[in-house]
């Protein structure tokens, strides 16, 4: 790993040639901030990356927030009396707009 001025370099992130070092100490918004520089491809896969790296309880827990979504989208849908509009007519309307 490489050491500059006593400091473990976490991460390099590479961008058409331009090295961007990631500290341990870099704050989120930092890290943001370089990662929403890289190329499309790169983002996917760093994103990708990140999703994985989420452990099983987290992955319950958001399993579990999703499903509660989805129940309240549904209720809602319910209360609404099934009301729904054709994605055709949504599509027409957004290309009027």
């Amino acid at each position: 790993m490489m050491r500059i001025g006593g400091v473990s370099h976490a991460k390099q992130i590479l961008q058409r040639g331009a090295r961007w070092i990631l500290l341990p100490g870099m704050s989120t918004k930092e890290i943001m901030t370089h990662a929403l520089k890289l190329p499309a491809r790169s983002r996917a896969r760093l994103a990708a990356q990140l999703l994985e790296s989420i452990d099983a309880r987290q992955r319950k827990h958001l399993d579990a927030a999703w499903a509660s979504e989805a129940e309240a989208r549904i209720a809602e849908y319910d209360s609404a009396g099934g009301k729904t509009v054709a994605a055709a007519d949504v599509l027409a309307y957004q290309g009027k707009r």
